[in-house]
């Protein structure tokens, strides 16, 4: 028997990006996305996951969760976040804010889009999600998680993973119509 398995290489690039940033990604039944604080990132069984879902883009996804409520975060559940209410919803709009803004320099806002109910937001963003915007108060803490994912510690395994992806997008995009591979051509924020 072989002991060796297919994973997506995306994925896998995101696996390795997280690594790096001290995560360790696991795959769950209980969760969708959880961190435990202390090392551990679950993410959704592939069978729990949306159609346009990847470990990629949930990893992505809880990182920008990190670097938008800072170190202090690192050591609280779910970064210190409740998912059960809206409390939190200007710091996960901060979040979609700072995803977008470093996703756009690689051509990647759709190909690695959150999913959840909060996607209506994520899409209406301005070309500069990081602009001043009236009357929205994620603006800051999504300049200040900007801050730390181009100066920080993760700066280097972050922009590592997005060329990559960047790079395969580029690959796959003419040959898979009907996925979401497909939008990288069509996003008008490529480098």
């Amino acid at each position: 028997m072989n002991a060796r398995r297919y994973d997506d290489p995306v994925d896998a690039l995101w696996v390795a990006a997280a690594a790096r940033c001290g995560l360790r990604v696991v795959t769950s039944r209980e969760v969708y996305a959880s961190w435990d604080g202390v090392g551990e990132l679950s993410i959704a069984d592939p069978a729990d996951r949306d159609a346009d879902d990847c470990v990629a883009q949930l990893v992505l996804h809880e990182l920008c969760h990190a670097l938008v409520e800072g170190p202090a975060a690192l050591t609280k559940r779910d970064w210190g976040l409740c998912n059960h209410d809206e409390r939190d919803l200007v710091r996960e709009h901060a979040c979609h804010r700072v995803q977008a803004a470093l996703t756009d320099r690689h051509g990647l806002r759709v190909v690695l889009a959150p999913t959840t109910e909060h996607r209506v937001y994520y899409d209406a963003l301005p070309v500069d999600p990081l602009a001043d915007t009236p009357d929205d108060p994620a603006v800051e803490p999504a300049r200040a998680g900007w801050r730390r994912a181009v100066e920080g510690p993760w700066a280097t395994p972050l922009d590592d993973a997005l060329r990559a992806t960047s790079a395969i997008a580029r690959i796959v995009a003419d040959t898979a119509p009907g996925t979401i591979w497909a939008s990288f051509k069509s996003d008008s924020r490529q480098s």
